[in-house]
């Protein structure tokens, strides 16, 4: 396994393909979900969290010392642009985004 989604209701996917990954972003706008956010990993623990409304975290889940970036509007095409770089262990073009850290 290279990465991992957990989808809209909380379950984790391995390796999901390009068609799982935008139902479960599409399924954000689902108002009568339990889970408020989607996410990707990747075997580096580089992480992707979306949230309705166009949140957006970047973090290492493996290192408590580095601090999250976050884009407050992510559109739908960049949360799955970003989740796709992710994937495919392009963590140099996410990275590049241009994250705000507080």
């Amino acid at each position: 396994m290279t990465y991992f989604m957990y989808d809209i209701t909380g379950t984790p996917v391995e390796e999901p393909d390009a068609d799982a990954v935008r139902a479960a972003v599409a399924a954000l706008g689902e108002t009568h979900r339990e889970n408020p956010d989607v996410s990707l990993t990747h075997e580096s623990g580089w992480s992707l969290t979306a949230y309705a409304g166009g949140l957006l975290i970047w973090e290492n889940v493996e290192d408590d010392g580095l601090v999250p970036g976050v884009i407050e509007q992510a559109s739908t095409d960049d949360v799955l642009r970003l989740f796709n770089r992710l994937a495919a262990g392009d963590t140099d073009t996410v990275e590049a985004e241009g994250w705000r850290r507080d």
